[in-house]
């Protein structure tokens, strides 16, 4: 054989080799697919999703379904192969790394941020529905995690209420800090709590950490109700995104009659204690979860409005969502004529 013939022989192996290595080396980039879809009216284990103790509950027909969207975590690899499929997919997107993650984020990072990121949407989600419904309650500050190692960890729980320190009454998570700091380590305090409806007393006493007297735990922003609600919803479902969703489920439980006339509702859309309707990630992807699920209305944040016209949804109807009044009064005028015009992600009724 030729030199040339040697050659060519030698390369072809190597350029399989190559396009190889090429197709399952990680590449910087996520992939979103279309997630799983929850009942907010529905039941898990058994139990109602949304639990109410010391209310009076109506329960219905219908579903109001959450929507999420796979996404993949910051440490994964992700090669040519998975990127090329989530491009030739009309359902996937394919975004750069640095666009969803912030640099060096880990998963168990990013799981933290979102677990708190959904005990924030949920307390926000029961004060926007309580206040639609024109019931009172009082702002508090929630322990979202506790140290077990640290001054807490023997006294305090994840989802104790702080009401007051040593006797001083506080709402906000800065009172409760600077109380803390004010005190300094080595010095008893008196937290009164309430927890699981109850209230209760408990000591604890700082110690210095990093230079600043710590007991122990992270606080956010709560509520104290005058009654309890709960929404059960799976650990691995984290972020803020259905805050919407939850306030609708938890106004429709407490409220006689069928915000969704026995149909199938879905959405997504973070909810502020004003009770605004904020943006939220991979909005196309969840249009086409709530498509499959066979959804008749479709509720989008009204900045993914013109994202969401893009998404390949059928006969799914898009209703913008800019609060939650808002969304009551189109679902409520849905319910009595379901070929009534609704405000469309057009910028018009539709």
């Amino acid at each position: 054989m030729t030199q040339r013939t040697w050659a060519g022989l030698l390369a072809v192996p190597l350029l399989l080799a190559l396009w190889a290595v090429a197709l399952i080396s990680p590449l910087p980039y996520v992939t979103y697919e279309p997630g799983l879809t929850v009942d907010v009216l529905g039941s898990t284990g058994g139990k109602e999703i949304i639990q109410v103790d010391g209310r009076k509950t109506y329960r219905d027909d219908g579903e109001l379904r959450l929507t999420t969207v796979y996404v993949t975590r910051p440490e994964s690899r992700v090669n040519l192969l998975q990127l090329m499929a989530g491009w030739i997919s009309t359902d996937d997107a394919v975004y750069p790394k640095r666009v969803v993650y912030p640099k060096g984020v880990t998963d168990a990072a990013s799981q933290r941020e979102g677990a708190l990121e959904m005990v924030s949407s949920q307390d926000a989600a029961v004060a926007v529905a309580l206040k639609e419904l024109g019931i009172d309650f009082d702002s508090a500050t929630k322990i979202v995690t506790v140290d077990p190692e640290a001054p807490a960890g023997d006294v305090l729980e994840t989802g104790d209420l702080v009401l007051a320190v040593d006797g001083k009454p506080v709402t906000t998570p800065s009172q409760v800090e600077d109380a803390v700091v004010s005190s300094g380590a080595g010095r008893p305090l008196d937290l009164r709590i309430e927890r699981d409806g109850k209230t209760r007393t408990v000591t604890v006493t700082p110690e210095d950490k990093d230079g600043k007297p710590r007991i122990g735990v992270a606080l956010l922003p709560s509520y104290r109700f005058p009654f309890q609600v709960t929404v059960g919803i799976d650990d691995q479902i984290g972020g803020p995104s259905a805050g919407l969703m939850f306030s609708l489920g938890i106004y429709d439980t407490l409220t006689p009659g069928s915000l969704t006339d026995g149909e199938v509702i879905a959405g997504t859309g973070t909810i502020a204690p004003s009770g605004k309707v904020g943006p939220i990630g991979g909005i196309q992807q969840k249009i086409a979860a709530a498509r499959d699920q066979g959804a008749e209305l479709f509720l989008v944040p009204s900045a993914n409005c013109r994202e969401a016209l893009g998404a390949p949804r059928g006969d799914l109807r898009l209703v913008r969502a800019t609060t939650m009044h808002d969304v009551v009064d189109s679902l409520e005028t849905w319910a009595d004529d379901p070929d009534a015009s609704l405000p469309s992600c057009e910028g018009r009724a539709s």
